[in-house]
């Protein structure tokens, strides 16, 4: 779950995303126009509510009709721009800061929507989210129109950027770095660094706004996709969501019943799994994913020099993360210059590990390059893409980011209190898993947040949905999909067999997937029995109709290619 990470579409669009990751953390409003005194519905007219009879004191925010207009918000608004070239128009909707006092203050969500032009055979609208938790939604209409081919004239297609996200009210909690998921590195001394972080984080959060905290939540923005949905005057909605925004749209069957129409989960999760912990246990699989990422580097020796075999690969990473426990390597030349210790050089290629097409493991190949120069005292060029994944990792150029996917998770489901707890854990995997034991059982700011106000979700009705995994996803395991499944009978499970690959639907170039999603969304008619689809000589499936395939590879990563820069760093992390 991409936690987390958005999933960006196109290179125009590509501006926020993640290298391998799942989650990061959250929150801190700052003063913006978003933010509409306690009655106001900015940016909107009203008109008579579409759908079920809405809860009392709402009816102003479902009655309410978005402004459609131009997508730019300044000069410099490239994404707006391309936004406006492709037909899609843009609009602000006001929900409440917090639905149990809807007559208080009063938040934005910024919609987006290319409309229907088969108006003829029109189905509906669907509402798509990227992951993240964070990640933003409204440059992707355009992409997802060409997804998804003949159905996609059918349906106007409508992104959102989740509450204080992307251009909704905003969140940032001016932290010193853009996520919060690092490893304890190779001792107790790194762990204890960490827990300090942590605390700090959690302190600036609370310091910035601490009465929003506790209503950036995955029910809240739930709560909103609802008030999207009687906005947009549709009785039932369809939806879309990739890694955590399979969760979000499980919470939304839940708490609305009724209300959705043919709803896509891909790189599902397990909503008993769900929380500050999700990537806990999850070594093994990320451990899968660099053995076949190392094999793939062997047989390209030649080009980076990282050994000729998959043992001799994986002994250059130990050579490597031996040399930064005893100190800080130092990557890039003056004026970007970078030092990088045993706690985020497992992050690093955690976030490389999402995707198995070539490009994707032909840029960690890159970084592990430099990496291991440098752990020889040798200077390496960095290439651009590189530096900014640097940055992303090693500053706050990105605080927001990390502010709101933190800020949802914690605000979510309570993590364990005691860093003790922690280090056991920590202690528990490193003889198996040396390398990603120490980071994915690592503590977080969760650990010193306010409790969540609200229980979590569970899943207590069925749900029609087509649930679509790949064996081996890093990210939101293979496993997820399969219990989420389980919870759902209604649901069908599509199985991808043999990628290392997390996100799949219109990103992939999955033939097989891409058809049988297209054929649901067209006919909203489900897969008679789960269905398989297989990975063959790269991007060409073939079909076979199965059961669920209790595999044992799994694994976490990411949707499209590994993109460049802070894109790729984002979709890792979703």
């Amino acid at each position: 779950m991409r936690y987390v990470q958005k999933i960006t579409h196109s290179p125009a669009a590509r501006s926020a995303a993640a290298a391998g990751l799942v989650l990061v953390t959250a929150v801190g409003l700052t003063a913006s126009p978003a933010l509409a005194a306690p009655g106001a519905v900015a940016g909107t007219t009203t008109a008579a509510a579409a759908g079920p009879r809405t809860d009392a004191g709402l009816d102003r925010y479902y009655g309410q009709r978005p402004a459609w207009g131009t997508c730019v918000r300044s000069p410099d608004d490239t994404e707006g721009r391309d936004l406006d070239e492709a037909g899609v128009r843009c609009a602000n909707v006001t929900v409440p800061l917090d639905y149990t006092a809807p007559r208080g203050r009063t938040i934005t969500v910024a919609i987006s929507r290319l409309k229907a032009t088969d108006t003829r055979h029109r189905i509906g609208a669907i509402l798509l989210n990227n992951g993240g938790p964070g990640g933003p939604a409204v440059d992707s209409p355009p992409v997802i129109r060409k997804a998804m081919k003949k159905a996609g004239p059918r349906y106007d297609i409508i992104g959102f950027d989740p509450r204080f996200t992307g251009r909704s009210t905003p969140l940032d909690c001016h932290w010193p770095v853009s996520f919060t998921w690092f490893s304890a590195g190779a001792g107790r001394a790194g762990f204890d660094r960490q827990a300090a972080l942590s605390k700090s984080l959690a302190d600036k959060c609370r310091a910035a706004d601490a009465s929003v905290l506790p209503h950036v939540t995955t029910r809240n923005t739930a709560r909103d996709m609802d008030v999207i949905r009687g906005a947009l005057g549709e009785r039932r909605i369809s939806y879309l969501g990739y890694s955590y925004g399979t969760y979000l749209g499980t919470v939304y069957t839940q708490m609305f019943p009724g209300r959705y129409d043919r709803m896509v989960l891909d790189g599902g999760i397990d909503p008993r799994a769900y929380g500050p912990r999700l990537l806990k246990d999850t070594a093994r699989e990320n451990e899968r994913a660099l053995f076949a990422w190392a094999s793939w580097a062997a047989d390209r020796h030649t080009a980076y020099g990282l050994g000729r075999t998959r043992t001799a690969v994986l002994a250059t990473i130990d050579r490597v993360m031996a040399k930064a426990a005893r100190g800080p390597l130092t990557v890039g030349a003056a004026p970007e210059v970078f030092r990088l210790d045993d706690t985020q050089i497992p992050t690093l290629l955690f976030m490389g590990l999402a995707d198995d097409t070539d490009a994707s493991r032909a840029a960690l190949a890159e970084q592990v390059s430099v990496l291991a120069k440098a752990a020889k005292g040798q200077q390496a060029a960095v290439s651009p893409e590189f530096t900014e994944v640097l940055r992303f990792a090693t500053s706050g150029a990105d605080s927001a980011f990390g502010s709101v996917q933190t800020a949802i998770i914690c605000g979510d489901v309570p993590a364990p209190r005691d860093p003790e707890v922690y280090w056991r854990g920590i202690e528990r995997t490193r003889a198996a898993h040396p390398l990603f034991g120490p980071l994915t059982e690592n503590i977080g700011p969760c650990a010193f947040w306010n409790p969540p106000r609200e229980n979590p979700t569970r899943v207590r009705h069925d749900a029609r949905a087509l649930i679509v995994a790949a064996t081996g996803d890093p990210r939101t395991t293979y496993r997820g999909s399969v219990a989420l499944r389980d919870q759902l009978p209604n649901s069908r499970l599509l199985t991808l067999k043999g990628a290392n690959r997390h996100a799949l639907y219109g990103e992939y170039g999955n033939d097989c997937v891409d058809t049988e999603v297209n054929r649901y969304l067209a006919t909203g008619v489900l897969p008679r029995k789960d269905a398989t689809c297989v990975k063959q000589g790269g991007l060409a499936p073939a079909r076979a109709d199965a059961g669920i395939a209790k595999v044992s590879t799994w694994d976490v990563g990411t949707p499209e290619r590994q993109r460049q820069g802070v894109d790729a760093v984002r979709k890792a992390f979703r």
